[in-house]
């Protein structure tokens, strides 16, 4: 818990890693191990689980509860850990918060409460509940419109940030970037913002954002963060190339509904045992398959180790026998 003191160093890319299943649907915690050992070597910033991508509503709050222990275990407080403990429950909430909590987070993240569709009021009332009852831990609102059909207000986050001094900032996957300019208006750029829309990732920076949780590095985490580390030093040429060398593999994130590609080419990978991902969720189908090949092959340049090892494969599969012509 070494940076739940001074949240503002919670900085850069955050990989939000998939939750692994086991090839009958059961938790895989010796995968999530190797992924966040994976995820660390390859440089990424920090470590989330549980949000949209770590498939939380299709888990029991035991089953999060037991992956937040045994991630915060893994990073051992060299990187900072975000994991998601937000639920549709107030209850399970702060249950999860508080398994967060002492597990020694070093911030958490809460999604907006999904399905009820509460009023700004409701959702100002939502976290100023969580962020009462633990107020030594950093409290980061998760804005994901598209998922949970409600909107957090550049105001309500203002608002929260006024009343609460431990709810520090947002997560915006929200694809209308003028609400994140609004955001770090009205509450003050000194909220800490950070895109979940990959495409939206190197923009944020040019407004003062802290960094990225973007579901692409758990396909490329070595070059997520350089993208990272290369706008801080002034390299913008750089950024810019790996943003977008970095296309095709989002598009491979969102092949089908995030995380089933994802999971696909990790076990593919040998990162994982499986790629099962639990209902109402199916694995990629077949034609996604051959979707994720071709962009694989097209995105191979920022790929490193074992899913570089699947784009080779793939594109040495492609090429022609040598008896074989391209030409029809």
């Amino acid at each position: 818990m070494r940076f739940r003191s001074d949240p503002a160093q919670i900085r850069g890319s955050i990989a939000p890693v998939v939750s692994p299943f086991t090839a009958d649907g059961g938790p895989d915690l010796d995968g999530l191990r190797a992924l966040i050992r994976w995820q660390l070597d390859g440089g990424s910033h920090g470590i989330s689980l549980g949000g949209s991508t770590g498939e939380p509503s299709a888990q029991s709050t035991q089953e999060r509860a037991t992956a937040i222990r045994a991630a915060a275990e893994q990073i051992g407080d060299r990187v900072p850990f975000v994991p998601g403990t937000g639920s549709a429950k107030l209850d399970e909430t702060l249950q999860l918060t508080a398994v967060a909590e002492e597990a020694g987070a070093d911030a958490v993240l809460i999604i907006t409460p999904y399905y009820a569709r509460p009023t700004q009021e409701g959702l100002f009332s939502w976290y100023s509940t969580v962020a009462r009852e633990f107020p030594g831990l950093p409290v980061i609102a998760y804005n994901v419109p598209s998922r949970t059909a409600v909107d957090i207000a550049p105001e309500t986050v203002a608002r929260l940030r006024r009343a609460h001094d431990n709810i520090v900032g947002v997560k915006e996957t929200t694809k209308d970037f003028e609400h994140f300019s609004r955001v770090l208006h009205v509450a003050g750029r000194d909220t800490l913002v950070w895109s979940g829309i990959e495409l939206l990732c190197l923009p944020l920076l040019a407004l003062g954002g802290a960094g990225f949780v973007s579901a692409t590095a758990n396909l490329a985490p070595g070059a997520v963060a350089r993208m990272y580390e290369h706008w801080e030093a002034g390299e913008f040429d750089k950024a810019r190339e790996l943003h977008f060398g970095l296309h095709p593999v989002t598009d491979v994130i969102f092949t089908e509904t995030n995380p089933a590609a994802a999971k696909w080419v990790l076990a593919q990978a040998g990162l994982i045992g499986s790629g099962f991902v639990r209902p109402p969720l199916v694995p990629l189908t077949e034609p996604g398959q051959r979707r994720v090949r071709e962009l694989l092959r097209q995105g191979a340049a920022v790929l490193e180790g074992p899913v570089a090892r699947v784009a080779a494969a793939t594109a040495a599969s492609a090429l022609p026998g040598p008896h074989e012509s391209k030409e029809p």
